[in-house]
């Protein structure tokens, strides 16, 4: 077999039925999904049962672990060349599998990745997070390019991995957050070669709201500090942007505090930056999604991914760096729910 599909779900079977209905279509048919329902309260086995006349599909309950773990469960139970990780939050393309062994064919590779985008279908909140995490103007700009298709860092909720390297590499490790970028520097590591696919990408819905989008870019900015503990080398200067633009906004709200006491005909200035930063954002999301609506909510979804992370950045470091305290997380009860 060429391919088993990893799908860990928590509490989400009306995003896992989407999932499984878009591989109906694959055009490629070689492979097997693996479902790894961890813990929830709310499963999907019924869900499931819907197709098992139409995929490969195998179903598989235990108790609450976090994803990583799940996703280790499942690549224990396939049968694969190669294990392809899902976020139970993606939809595939009809030539998903297809582009993966397009890339496969032509150039080898021990793991690799792809990028995701926005389905039309999906709320202006979502897209405008879609945005924020996938856009020049943040962070985001970084991810799923066709920059460094040889030097890419794939993600869990679309990342492949040849079987026999993920199981002599032992998988995720116990990480909470983060645990997907720990896999692929030890990946890199370990001398394999991973590689970005441009054309085997996913609509990916990630955060419903606003609020769940903070615990995801907080959680991120706690896990950059554990990695850093663990591999120092791995922090790079892109990953502190988020850091100084935070420290940067509150500085400015500071001024103005300031200049409004004692020169109010000044304090417009420090919010200048902010009002300007505002403007571009608006300007192209409008562009990219035509609609002014989402251009508005991607503001403050680029204000919620920047500064999220770097309050999550800033406290780990605090925490980790200068009070030397262990590995943590924040919202873990409560963020997959």
């Amino acid at each position: 077999m060429r391919y088993s599909l990893i799908i860990p779900v928590y509490n989400r079977p009306d995003e896992v039925d989407e999932l499984l209905d878009s591989l109906t279509r694959q055009a490629e048919k070689d492979f097997e999904v693996i479902v790894v329902e961890d813990g929830s309260a709310v499963p999907c086995k019924d869900v499931c049962r819907k197709y098992a006349g139409k995929l490969d599909l195998h179903y598989y309950a235990k108790n609450n672990s976090g994803p990583g773990q799940s996703r280790n469960y499942g690549v224990e139970r396939a049968n694969g060349e190669y294990v392809i990780i899902l976020d139970s939050d993606v939809v595939v393309p009809e030539g998903y599998l297809k582009a993966i062994d397009n890339e496969l064919s032509a150039q080898p590779a021990d793991a690799f990745g792809g990028p995701d985008r926005a389905h039309q279908s999906f709320t202006d909140t979502q897209k405008a997070i879609s945005y924020s995490m996938t856009s020049f103007f943040t962070t985001g700009g970084i991810r799923g390019g066709k920059k460094k298709l040889d030097k890419f860092y794939p993600r869990s909720f679309n990342m492949g991995v040849r079987r026999d390297v993920y199981q002599r590499l032992g998988g995720f490790s116990k990480m909470r957050f983060g645990e997907d970028i720990d896999f692929s520097i030890r990946i890199f590591k370990a001398g394999c070669r991973c590689r970005l696919f441009p054309e085997a990408w996913v609509w990916h819905k990630r955060r419903t709201d606003f609020r769940k989008f903070f615990r995801q870019v907080y959680n991120s900015g706690i896990a950059r500090i554990n990695l850093y503990k663990k591999y120092p080398e791995s922090l790079k200067l892109v990953h502190m942007l988020p850091m100084g633009f935070t420290l940067g906004v509150l500085l400015m709200l500071a001024l103005f505090i300031v200049l409004m006491a004692v020169c109010p005909h000044w304090a417009w200035l420090p919010l200048a930056p902010l009002v300007l930063y505002c403007m571009l954002i608006f300007i192209d999301s409008a562009h990219c999604n035509h609609s002014l609506k989402i251009g508005i909510l991607s503001i403050a979804s680029a204000y919620i991914q920047l500064m999220g992370y770097g309050f999550g950045f800033i406290e780990s470091w605090w925490k980790r760096c200068v009070k030397g305290e262990s590995e943590f997380s924040a919202f873990e009860k409560t963020f997959y729910k």
